[in-house]
Formats: C-alpha cells, structure tokens, sequence
C-alpha cells in the first residue's frame, strides 16, 4: 500500500476507539483516531500528559492494560515478509477444503432471501422496542446507575482507609452514604422496572399492532422461504471456492484442534455475514467477517503442494497471544523511559541481548552472542566484550538505555516506538541518544514512532508530527509545517509554552485550564474551554480535519472560510531564528 506521494504505508490507523473500564466507567482515551505511518520515517506523537500518546501506540504494540480494549477501527500493519503465507496442500487439507465449499454453496442460497431477511429483523426491533425502554430512556437509566455506582465505589474505598479505632464518626458517615447509595441504586432499578412493565402492559393491550406485526411477518416468512428455494449462480460458486481456501490459508499455522475450531468458526460469520446480505466480494467487508474469528489471508495462487496467500494483518483484531510473539519484539520494537525498569537487575547485560535473538530468530547461542556483541558496539558501549558479562547497575543511566535500545534493534523490527526515552537521562545524554537513535536508523531502516512532549527533541528527531489533545489527532504535518505554520490553538500553546521562547524578565506562558473529563462525552472542540480563540460553533461541533496542504491539516473551526482571521501568538511569530538559536537547528536547511 502506497499513499500518494509513493510512499509505502507500513502502519494504518482507521478510526481507532480505545476504551478503559475504570471503576464501572467507561473512560474512552482514544477517540477516532486515523493515521498512515510510512516506512521509513520517523514521526513524533506529542501532547500533554493524558492526551493518549503512550495508549495510542501501546494498540499497535499490543501492550494495552487488562482493563483497556480496542472497540472499534482498524490497525492494518504492511509486512510481506509476515504477511506471506504457504500452506502444504496435502490430501486432508483437499478435503478439507472441499467440505468449507459444500457448506459455503449451501449458506449462500441465503443470500437470495437477505433483503427479506432484514425486514424481517426490522419488524422484530420494532416490535422489541415497543416491549421495552425507548433507547432515550434506556440511556438516562443506565447513565444515572453509573453515576451512582461510581459514586458508590468512590465512597467505599475510602472507607477502607478510614482507621475505625480513630476516625469512628467519620466511619459511620462514609457507611451511611453507602448504604444511601445503595438505596438510590435500588429505587432506581425498581423505577426502570416498573418502566419496562408499563411499556408492556400497553404494547400487550394494543391488538391492532400485533395483528399488523402477525400479517407482515407471515407474508415475509413465507416469501423468505420461497427465494432460498432458489439455486446459486456459477460467479458465486468460483467465490466460494476461493472463499473455502482462503478460510484454510487463514488457519493453516495452527495446530490440528485449533484449526477445526477456527474453520466451524470461519463457517458460521461467513453463513451470518450471507443472511444478512454482506456483499463478499468487496475487499474490506470480507476482512471484517474473517477478523471476526482469524486474520484474513487472501488468496493469491497455488501449486499441486501449497496453497499461498497474503495475510491482512489487522492489529486491532488479533485474538491469540501466539499472534502477538511474531509481532511484538520481531516487528514492533518498544524503548521505554527508564532503561532500569526494562532490564532485569540480576541478569546480564550479554544473556539479556542474546535471550532475546534466541527467542525470535533461528540461530544458535554462538551466534547469538556475537551478534549481541556487535549490537553493543553499534550503539557505542566501549569494550563490548569485557562489558558482555556485567550487570545493568555497572552501567551510567546513559549506557543503560543505549543497551535497552540495542535489545529493540535485536531483532531488526520495522517500527521502533521510542516512548520518551531520554526522559530519565541527564541532558548532555539525551542529546547522544537521539543522535544515536537517529544514526541506527539508516542501518536498520526503521520506522521511528516518537512519543515526547518536548517540542525540542520533536525538532530534532521528526520528519513529521502529529499532535493529540484529548485522544484526538487535532494537527498533522511535517515539522516545518507544524512548528513555521502551525493552526490549530493548542499546537500554538504548546509552542508558546517552551521555555527556550521566552524572553528575560518575563512570565513563562501556560496553558489555562485542564483537559476534558474522557469519562464524558465530549460536546463540540475538546479544547474549547481552554482556547482564547474560542467561538460559539466550538462548544457545540465538533471541527472536521481541514486540509491545509497536501502535507498538513489540523483540527479547528479557525480554518473554516466563514472563520474571523485569528493571529498566532505574537511569542511563536517569527519563530524560525528562536528555534535555530533554542536547539540549535536549522528546519527545512
């Protein structure tokens, strides 16, 4: 996949939801996120604290919390290396083959009948919803519990820091709010009860619409059964027969139990997505029906032994851990802040590096070793060799972190997320490692993904930028563009925030205000309460991302034609002589 300019897509990001259960809440950190990241590059994600950069790549990464899901949107990873796929075509996997077709050609009469088939669920719904709470309704009762509930759970932790022995009258307060919790909680429920057997009472008594529903849903019956009666054409039989390998090639690196149970489950979303009447043939509808159960492997040809395909590796959808070993480390490489809580303290530095080439590629402990040694003096540890066999605390914080960054290239990944790595490090270190970062990169040929709030190392580092507010992309362009022509209100606060900027005698800019509660839904432009360019449309729409070039865009109502002309702070106009001066670099030569 390429995008416009030529450039291969490694990474794409489509509309990703990522959400946390927090104490019976729903917190949603990422919120529709869509992003091509290119081979090649290197990109930095910045924003404050909370705005969602470290989960936004923990998703690819496959390192998201117990508590943390990805609920919607797609991750698609461009690999051919992992993405190519043989299967042995042997004599069971023919027949195998053959009995997914024969179920195939029987599940796709159904889609003869999938017009009618709907009707018929609409009618159902209607009905249902007639039985039961509005959807209106149904939300305010279930927005009030969880309120409640969160406000319940609240008071009892901390009655579990209350000493009894010493806070008596501060304990028997906290308990009786629980126990008012708790009888609001009930009263509630009995109240959406008491809803739900009024609605029934009427739509029971209500016998015109029940011998209209009992009529319509006769005559749809009846019509459904006569058009699945009818016979499958030869185009949809060649599509089965393709759609039965693909299912093989799709479940064809798992063991013999696996595989059958990934087939019947293969069988049964290709049998749904036919009763409903999902068209088959289009490319992303058909991902969507296999990332149900397995990665999709398109079928591209076969020889009397193999069948070969290409998978569709879809990050967001990987069911198995399996998966992710191939993936994570191989592929996807993480540097973390603190180099001392990514190395094991009673382990060497040498069996650190080579565990992990042993785990991932297919070499023995020898030559393990020696590439470990050669890793070492790539990223500059002096005397590699006697350095081998000591252990992290012999190591400056600086060395420490260039081994963390040796044990990521270990594998040769495509992606290298480096998640402010240089944060822990004295500065005169930083410095070192970001150039190192930067030099390694042409001989591995990674992509760096680079989460940072410091806009310095941005300048440094970046070819392009992305900044997040509130789990949202709300600017995108190159670093020229994002730090010369920035447009979005918070891309121009962050500017004015660094403290390089600011000139003697005079007060160090800050953002006012503090980010939008990601419990609620969000109302219009999350950074509205916080802008001083606030306009009315921004408290209640949200903006679209307004092209600015072919290369930048941003996230801002300001950018609408009907928009009044809005000047960038006066302290990032001009900014080109203070960042030369600031970082001592030179953006776009």
């Amino acid at each position: 996949m390429e995008n416009q300019n030529g450039k291969k897509v490694l990474l794409s990001v489509k509309d990703l939801v990522v959400r946390f259960s927090v104490r019976g809440r729903k917190l949603t950190a990422i919120r529709g996120i869509s992003l091509d990241i290119y081979e090649n590059e290197s990109i930095a994600i910045v924003g404050e604290s909370g705005s969602g950069k470290s989960v936004f790549t923990k998703t690819f990464a496959g390192m998201l919390d117990e508590n943390g899901s990805i609920d919607e949107g797609q991750i698609l990873f461009n690999d051919d290396e992992l993405a190519d796929t043989k299967v042995a075509l042997g004599l069971t996997a023919r027949r195998t083959i053959a009995r997914i077709k024969k179920k195939l050609d029987s599940a796709s009469r159904l889609e003869l009948g999938a017009a009618t088939w709907r009707e018929m669920r609409e009618l159902e719904s209607e009905k249902k919803a007639k039985f039961t709470l509005t959807d209106e309704e149904a939300r305010d009762f279930d927005e009030r519990l969880r309120e409640l509930t969160f406000h319940r759970t609240e008071a009892y932790n901390l009655r579990q820091t209350i000493d009894p022995s010493k806070e008596k009258a501060r304990l028997k307060e906290v308990s009786a709010s629980i126990s008012d919790y708790d009888a609001q909680i009930k009263q509630l429920q009995a109240e959406k009860d008491a809803k739900v057997q009024a609605h029934k009472r009427a739509a029971t008594a209500d016998s015109a619409y029940l011998s209209a529903y009992a009529s319509k849903m006769s005559e749809r019956k009846a019509r459904y059964q006569q058009e699945i009666a009818g016979q499958i054409g030869e185009d949809t039989r060649k599509r089965n027969e393709i759609l039965a390998k693909e299912v093989y090639l799709s479940v064809g690196r798992y063991g013999y139990t696996k595989r059958m149970k990934l087939v019947r489950g293969l069988n049964r979303a290709l049998r749904d997505a036919m009763k409903m009447g999902v068209d088959l043939n289009d490319e992303e509808k058909r991902n969507a029906v296999f990332d149900t159960v397995a990665f999709r492997v398109r079928y591209l040809d076969e020889t009397p032994e193999f069948l070969h395909g290409t998978c569709v590796l879809n990050l967001a959808k990987i069911h198995y851990s399996k998966d992710w070993m191939q993936i994570r480390g191989g592929k996807i490489a993480t540097v973390f802040q603190d180099p001392m809580t990514s190395l094991n303290p009673i382990i060497t530095i040498g069996k650190q590096i080579t565990s992990v080439i042993l785990k991932h590629q297919n070499c023995t402990e020898r030559e393990a070793r020696s590439r470990a040694r050669e890793l070492m003096r790539k990223v500059g540890i002096p005397n590699a060799e006697k350095r081998f066999d000591d252990y992290p605390f012999q190591y400056s914080g600086g060395m420490r972190q260039r081994i963390v960054i040796a044990i990521a290239l270990s594998c040769q990944p495509k992606i290298l997320i480096c998640d402010e790595p240089t944060t822990a490090l004295d500065v005169t270190i930083q410095a070192q490692i970001l150039k190192l970062i930067k030099d390694l990169q042409k001989d591995f040929g990674y992509t760096i993904v680079f989460i940072t709030h410091d806009l310095g190392v941005v300048a440094n580092i970046a070819d392009r930028v992305a900044v997040l507010y509130a789990g949202q992309i709300v600017e995108l362009g190159t670093v020229e563009d994002v730090f010369y022509d920035p447009r979005h209100p918070y891309t121009w606060a962050l500017l004015s925030s660094l403290p390089q900027l600011a000139q003697r005698n005079t007060k160090l800019y800050s953002i006012s205000g503090t980010p939008p509660s990601l419990y609620n839904e969000i109302v219009g432009d999350p950074f509205a309460p916080r802008n001083p360019y606030c306009m009315k449309i921004d408290t209640l729409k949200e903006p679209p991302m307004f092209r600015v070039s072919d290369t930048h865009s941003a996230k801002t109502w300001l950018l609408d034609p009907r928009s009044p002309k809005a000047e960038k702070p006066e302290i990032i106009q001009n900014i080109h002589e203070k960042l030369v001066k600031a970082f001592n670099i030179s953006i776009g030569g």
